[in-house]
């Protein structure tokens, strides 16, 4: 007998003789049947709370009681009756077959709580693997909750960039040497990783190891190694402990195998997306440069191979024909330094306060040789609003938003600007209205992107970065650009800017200077 179960067998055999002295002492030593089905009750205490062995044990203390105390001659092991003998093999087996049955209900107890811990502590490592998609914090996690669950320290190992298996993530303190990193633990890791085979305590293989090692395998691949040291577990509890475990390494497995996956996907829609901007840039670079720079070499060409056959007219237009290709490559490329500042970060505001009318004013003289025979028409309120901002970036924008009407619309049209000023919201519209050809509803979001023209607009030569640019620099200063549809037909954008000072909206606003 272990000395741990003896206090057991020394509550029982108090529990009968305490129960024997009050049955003794109510006068219930004629009531044979009544006593005998008392002290089955000492019987069921034992096999629910201790098991089978002290149920048998107050079972037979409890018929020893019974003879010598109940069953005449009283206080002598001896019978009158020998049909009492009978009766106490009937007691005896009624009683073991009580305690049986109330043990096995025990067990089932005892197996149903330790089912519902264990599905609660998948559920939960289920849970914080899914919220998770960072791999490290995911394998912290991981190593936490094992090792909460088990009791014990945990470890996972997974391959390092030279394809070597280290450990990746431990239960221990972050900054201490915890259990799992020796030399030993690692080689049996790696054995584990190698064979995809479980290793370690009660398991098969390597069963001296302290530790039990579980391969993080998915269908078509092993990730790594999940150990957790199970020194001092006993043998019924290794098997628990190992099922949980593979439970926990198929979980584990399927949330690493997810996030390895979700960042190759991030990294294949990066390289998409980049390879895409860049046959879009290339394309519409090239377009876009090949046109005015043809204007330009066949202008400066005929001026120089044949000065002496053209008119100071002839030579006027040649040169402006030259003026004019320069200027649209320059804002070729400032549109394109703008998108790489703004997706930099790099974009730097020099505020300072900036009379909307002088800013049109400076805008139309900019634009001016494109209208060809457009009219333009600004309506501006009696006292022009002034808006704290950069006035070159700002003057940017109104030159691709007109420039824009002014391609977008036919010959003889009219373009109108308009300036409302709201000094209760401090808020301040400029509307820029054409009648050209329009952006279809589904598109009118979609102009803002990078690249992306609608088709309406496909006969118009242009990169799609204009729009793009202006909404990055709009934002900035803490407004916004929409477009709708003219009522008169065409288009209306609408820019927003705020008449007082504000924070930067953007990520970068702030790294800019004010004057």
């Amino acid at each position: 007998m272990k000395l741990k179960r003896v206090p057991k067998y020394i509550w029982v055999t108090l529990g009968v003789t305490l129960l024997t002295m009050v049955l003794h002492a109510i006068g219930m030593s004629e009531d044979l049947v009544n006593v005998g089905l008392i002290y089955l009750f000492p019987v069921l205490v034992s096999a629910v709370y201790w098991g089978l062995g002290p149920a048998i044990y107050a079972a037979s203390l409890s018929v020893v009681a019974f003879d010598f105390f109940f069953v005449p001659p009283y206080l002598s092991f001896t019978v009158e009756d020998l049909r009492y003998i009978f009766s106490f093999v009937v007691y005896l087996a009624v009683a073991v077959l009580t305690a049986s049955l109330a043990g096995r209900l025990r067990q089932q107890l005892e197996m149903v709580k330790q089912r519902e811990t264990t599905t609660n502590s998948l559920y939960a490592l289920s849970r914080q693997m899914t919220a998770v998609t960072d791999l490290d914090t995911l394998l912290d996690n991981i190593a936490r909750q094992v090792s909460l669950t088990l009791g014990a320290p945990a470890a996972l190992y997974l391959p390092n960039p030279d394809g070597e298996l280290a450990v990746t993530s431990s239960s221990g303190e972050p900054d201490s040497a915890g259990w799992g990193t020796r030399k030993s633990e690692v080689a049996i890791a790696k054995w584990v990783y190698t064979h995809g085979e479980v290793a370690g305590r009660g398991s098969s293989s390597l069963r001296e190891s302290p530790g039990l090692y579980v391969p993080l395998r998915t269908e078509d691949q092993i990730h790594g190694v999940l150990a957790v040291n199970l020194e001092s577990s006993d043998l019924y509890g290794q098997r628990e402990e190992l099922r949980l475990l593979e439970a926990c390494g198929g979980l584990a497995a399927s949330a690493i195998a997810r996030v390895k996956l979700a960042e190759e996907a991030r990294l294949a829609q990066m390289m998409a997306e980049s390879e895409r901007i860049r046959t879009a840039l290339l394309d519409s670079v090239s377009h876009e440069l090949r046109t005015p720079l043809t204007a330009i070499i066949g202008s400066a060409t005929g001026l120089l191979e044949n000065d002496s056959l053209f008119t100071a007219e002839d030579r006027k237009e040649l040169t402006g024909n030259i003026r004019d290709g320069a200027l649209r490559m320059n804002r070729l490329v400032t549109n394109l330094l703008g998108m790489v500042k703004l997706e930099s970060g790099m974009l730097q505001l020099r505020r300072k306060w900036c009379d909307v009318g002088d800013m049109i004013g400076i805008v139309l003289g900019q634009v001016q040789q494109y209208i060809q025979h457009r009219r333009i028409r600004v309506d501006l309120p009696d006292q022009p609003p002034f808006i704290s901002g950069d006035e070159v970036l700002l003057e940017q924008v109104l030159v691709n938003v007109i420039s824009n009407a002014i391609k977008y619309s036919p010959v003889d049209s009219e373009i109108v600007i308009t300036v409302k000023a709201d000094e209760s919201l401090g808020r301040m519209t400029i509307v820029v209205a054409d009648t050209g050809v329009g952006i279809p509803e589904a598109d009118r979001e979609r102009v803002f992107e990078k690249f992306y023209r609608s088709e309406s607009s496909r006969h118009v030569t242009g990169t799609g970065l204009g729009l793009a640019i202006c909404r990055g620099i709009v934002e900035v200063h803490g407004g916004t650009i929409t477009t709708e549809p003219n009522p008169g037909g065409g288009t209306r954008v609408c820019i927003c800017l705020p008449t007082e000072e504000q924070e930067a909206s953007f990520p970068y606003m702030g790294q800019g200077e004010e004057e």
